[in-house]
């Protein structure tokens, strides 16, 4: 039974008429379409939006307890977080650059150092052209690794968290990423007493 016959079928049975039903499926939505009758509306039992309710309520709790779950332990300061990309084409790492540049600013985070070096650094491998024999046929492949460096000053733990994780998913293809996070620390008590006296 094809689903455009439903309303018809409910309007013939209420109002106790018996049609001859059609075989194709477009003659009855002409009928139906011709007679404007209002459309049927398919609502769940009670059980079942209650259900679906206490479900989202479930959730919505959960996703609000797993926020505000406070662990006492003071966020994580970071000095500097030096973010190196590398690719292969410059064009790409240099418009990564640029939109790193622009979340960083939009996200008031203090940038650092922003720098391509010029050159690439060439790899090179000379190899037979053939498999085994004829050591004067020879061939060079070469890769050229482009770099930028990226810094990122005095930042907490959950805002770095964050924004590496913003930066990594949107990070284009044949681009790695290297992070290294300089982390301040309190000194050894050991120490400050020596600085004390």
């Amino acid at each position: 039974m094809f689903l455009s016959k439903i309303p018809l079928l409910l309007r013939n049975a209420a109002a106790g008429i018996v049609q001859h039903e059609s075989r194709y499926p477009n003659v009855l939505v002409r009928k139906y379409l011709r007679n404007n009758i209002p459309s049927v509306t398919f609502s769940m039992s009670t059980q079942l939006q209650e259900q679906n309710e206490q479900q989202q309520q479930q959730d919505s709790t959960r996703e609000q307890s797993s926020l505000s779950i406070n662990t006492g332990m003071p966020d994580k300061l970071y000095k500097k977080i030096e973010v190196e990309v590398r690719g292969n084409d410059p064009a790409v790492l240099k418009s990564y650059g640029e939109f790193v540049m622009m979340a960083a600013g939009h996200l008031n985070i203090n940038i650092g150092r922003n720098i391509a070096p010029r050159k690439a650094i060439h790899e090179r491998w000379t190899v037979l052209k053939s498999a085994h024999v004829h050591k004067k046929h020879r061939v060079q492949y070469e890769i050229r690794t482009y770099y930028r460096y990226l810094d990122f000053m005095k930042l907490t733990g959950s805002t770095a968290d964050t924004f590496l994780e913003y930066l990594q998913r949107n990070l284009p293809e044949g681009v790695a990423m290297k992070v290294t996070k300089i982390e301040m620390e309190k000194l050894p008590v050991s120490i400050a007493e020596m600085c004390n006296t």
